[in-house]
């Protein structure tokens, strides 16, 4: 079953008795960020806070946070997948999806909800309960979006997820980070040519188009399309007040605006995914708001960073584990490499990736990883693990054998890279000056971007589980015969055996 917007969605997370509605006031500032923390971190139910001091919308706090167990489980949701799919299914239905992008429709402006308020006059940001985070932020955020931004050169539009500070009722800064899609046709093409780029801030998008932004969708390709391939139907659109843009029509906001060239405002610090307050405040584009359309009281969804000692309690982590992982794994094969699945390591899911392969040899691992820290998503993941074909990269136990009894220290450890290639400047053990270049916002350290082979070496000991079925099968019965527990055994069917 589809899902056509943000709030069928939350009804659906209602329905499902995963939702708790907050009647009592709740201030923007530091409260509903503690409330949802606390719900984060016990695996409770996703708070939905109906009153603050604006009234003018409301808040929905880590709405796609999954739960510790099955942090995929409320983005299958999104997608209308079965509430009991295994990580594996969910990978595989998600990248069969991948692989039937739709296009997307036009509405009617009088058809869409997010034209219910139209405002191109007196805009004014601060009338909406942005919150306040985390206590250090450098102010208010939306931090859990989608930014539509269109290439100058080609009918290519990019929609990527690009946190944002707000400063002031019409201006706004944009992390935007050199070596990303949407900062780089801002950097490296309209700053240059002295242009203002047209974008529109996307709050509170059905569930498909808030996954496909996370995506690493390639460039040139639409991530509009891909996102009616994960719902299932097309996505319905419908234009902008003041720029040529479309949106999605069941947005519960949309902020229109122009990141203007040569223009900076501060950003930051921010309490970020590692689980650290990220600093010092730098200079970030900066947003200029021409239009605010939205429907009836708004709901504002955000996340809280940094939640939970692994920090993968909150929306963004669950997003990473749920969407990233899938179309990773379909981004590599594409490229024409042998491998079985690219996952997030569940606990740490924004900075360790492991990848099971059939081609193991030193060469080949090496094309693969001079592949992947070369690809614009990866500008924020640290390190990979390369495992055998025959390890469920997906079962961390499985992983962390094979790196016990795999990884040579001194010769499966490999630093990778170069000093110029763009780095995510938000590491914990980066100093302020190694942070980097305040006009692009990417890292002059050098790079911590490195690989562990922790696969099986031509001379390693074959796996020694006993994969003969006739023996299985003797093994089986006689341990039922002598009283263990049925239940515990895998068993063979007598079919297999011949028997």
């Amino acid at each position: 079953m589809t899902v056509d917007s943000f709030r069928e969605y939350l009804q659906k997370l209602e329905a499902e008795d995963q939702l708790t509605r907050i009647e009592e006031p709740v201030s923007w500032n530091l409260e509903a960020s503690a409330i949802t923390m606390l719900a984060n971190e016990h695996d409770d139910k996703i708070p939905l806070f109906e009153s603050n001091e604006t009234e003018s919308a409301q808040l929905a706090g880590d709405p796609y946070r999954g739960s510790q167990r099955r942090p995929w489980d409320r983005i299958a949701l999104g997608m209308g997948m079965p509430p009991d799919v295994s990580r594996r299914e969910f990978y595989e239905m998600t990248i069969d999806r991948l692989q039937d992008p739709r296009d997307p429709e036009s509405v009617s402006t009088s058809d869409a909800p997010c034209k219910e308020v139209v405002n191109t006059d007196d805009v004014d940001l601060l009338d909406y309960p942005w919150p306040y985070i985390h206590s250090g932020d450098g102010g208010r955020y939306s931090n859990l979006h989608t930014l539509v931004a269109p290439d100058p050169d080609s009918d290519w539009v990019d929609w990527s997820y690009h946190r944002t500070m707000i400063h002031d009722s019409e201006t706004a800064s944009v992390l935007l980070l050199a070596g990303e899609q949407t900062p780089n046709l801002y950097y490296y093409k309209y700053e240059r040519r002295d242009e203002p780029m047209p974008v529109a801030i996307v709050v509170g998008a059905e569930p498909a188009v808030q996954f496909s932004s996370v995506m690493w969708i390639p460039t040139g390709r639409s991530e509009v399309e891909f996102a009616g391939g994960l719902k299932g139907s097309p996505i319905e659109l419908v234009p902008c007040e003041t720029n040529d843009l479309m949106v999605p029509a069941t947005a519960e906001m949309v902020i229109e605006g122009e990141i203007v060239p040569n223009a900076r405002r501060d950003e930051g610090p921010f309490g970020d995914y590692f689980g650290y307050m990220h600093g010092p405040r730098r200079s970030m584009p900066a947003l200029e708001v021409t239009a605010i359309t939205h429907q009836k009281r708004p709901i504002v969804p955000f996340c809280v960073e940094g939640t939970g000692v692994g920090y993968t309690e909150n929306s963004t982590s669950s997003m990473e584990i749920g969407c990233v992982g899938p179309d990773a794994t379909l981004g590599l094969r594409a490229g024409g490499f042998d491998i079985d699945l690219c996952v997030p390591w569940q606990s740490t899911p924004r900075t360790v990736y492991v990848i099971s392969t059939n081609s193991t040899s030193p060469g080949y691992l090496h094309e693969l990883a001079n592949f992947i820290f070369t690809t614009w998503g990866m500008l924020h993941v640290d390190f990979f693990v390369f495992v055998d074909a025959d390890v469920d990269p997906l079962d961390q136990r499985a992983v962390l054998e094979s790196l016990a009894l795999h990884a040579d220290p001194d010769e499966d450890f490999h630093q990778f890279g170069v000093e110029t290639m763009p780095k995510v400047p938000l590491n914990i053990y980066q100093t302020p000056s190694e942070k980097g270049n305040v006009q692009t916002g990417t890292s002059k350290a050098k790079t911590a971007k490195a690989y562990i082979d922790a696969t099986r070496g031509e001379d390693e000991a074959p796996d020694p589980t006993v994969e003969d079925v006739d023996t299985r099968y003797w093994a089986q019965t006689l341990l039922t015969d002598a009283g263990a527990n049925a239940d515990h055994l895998q068993f063979i069917d007598p079919g297999e055996t011949g028997r």
